[in-house]
């Protein structure tokens, strides 16, 4: 049983194959969605007639996010908190890979950290649709990883007895996270009828 100190190495007698693999690819796919936003951001910024290779209607581009105030929320591109957070991500799924585990506190922070990011992901999402009305698909490339990320850390750690060690608690936590890939497809499906509703993406097709 999982007990209720800090210091206990969550998961010390399991292999972690699954939740390396996918941490190792879901930080790999929100690192190349937040350089290439950074990269089109340092282009524009050295050229401000540069187009952006992702500028590809006036419904599906990125120029306009990056240079809106939602695209830099903190005083500077909100892609630099990409590439400082999925190379952590990308350490946690490596060094569980390796055989590394990580103590009950960590888990703690990295399901608190995936929480607040997706909350600014949803917010991101309802500026984008509601009031800038574009689709950037770098920023979509971002949602789709950080939905994941959030529903099945915060699933492995109630089923690993991060959050509580009550039995009936992880017991459901475990019976969720079988059903991860539907919840997260349901995530993406309500993005996708919001976007309909709102912006009529289908009939670009």
């Amino acid at each position: 049983m999982v007990t209720e100190t800090s210091t206990t190495n969550v998961g010390a007698t399991e292999r972690l194959l699954g939740l390396s693999i996918f941490l190792i690819v879901a930080s790999a796919i929100g690192l190349l969605a937040a350089f290439e936003l950074t990269y089109e951001k340092i282009q524009v910024l050295l050229n401000p007639e540069h187009a952006a290779s992702c500028d590809f209607t006036l419904l599906v581009q990125c120029g306009k996010n990056m240079s809106s105030p939602q695209g830099s929320v903190f005083g500077f591109p909100n892609s630099l908190l990409g590439l400082i957070g999925w190379p952590v991500v990308m350490a946690t799924g490596v060094g569980t890979l390796a055989g590394a585990r990580f103590a009950r506190w960590w888990w703690i922070a990295f399901n608190v950290v995936a929480a607040g990011a997706l909350g600014f992901v949803i917010w991101l999402i309802t500026e984008s649709v509601f009031v800038l009305g574009t689709l950037c698909p770098w920023c979509m490339v971002t949602w789709v990883a950080v939905i994941p990320l959030f529903w099945v850390s915060t699933l492995w750690n109630l089923k690993h007895g991060v959050w509580s060690s009550n039995q009936k608690v992880r017991d459901v936590g475990g019976r969720l996270l079988s059903w991860s890939p539907t919840i997260v497809l349901a995530s993406y499906l309500v993005v996708a009828v919001v976007a309909q509703l709102r912006l009529d993406w289908l009939s670009y097709l």
